[in-house]
């Protein structure tokens, strides 16, 4: 007698439930990260805009730009201003299914890595 090989029908039934969780992991983590690089890029383009000096200004060109840019997760009163960067902590609590959340942290920054 010939041995089989292959999945049977209980490991297509893994497989397919790996990834649909996979799935379900990009589909939620995605908007949460879009938007932060968005602010990321909105920082680096507020400190090479030489008439942005004070804080005021700055901050009311951030509401600008996240208003056009469809930023909701953070606002004008949460970025911080320093002579060389600008800077925000913020963190997003993503629902995954039923009581089973994901808390993402988020530390975007003008200042060069």
């Amino acid at each position: 007698m010939k041995n089989q090989h292959g999945l049977g029908i209980t490991g297509y039934i893994f497989v397919l439930f790996l990834l649909s969780m996979g799935a379900l992991l990009v589909f939620k983590l995605f908007p949460p990260y879009t938007e932060y690089f968005t602010i990321q890029r909105i920082f680096k383009n507020l400190t090479v805009n030489p008439g942005l000096q004070d804080g005021k200004a700055l901050k009311s060109a951030f509401q600008r730009y996240a208003g056009i840019n469809n930023v909701t997760g953070i606002n004008a009163d949460d970025i911080e201003i320093s002579n060389t960067a600008v800077s925000a902590k913020y963190s997003v609590k993503v629902p995954l299914f039923a009581n089973i959340n994901l808390l993402l942290e988020f530390n975007p920054s003008s200042a060069v890595d």
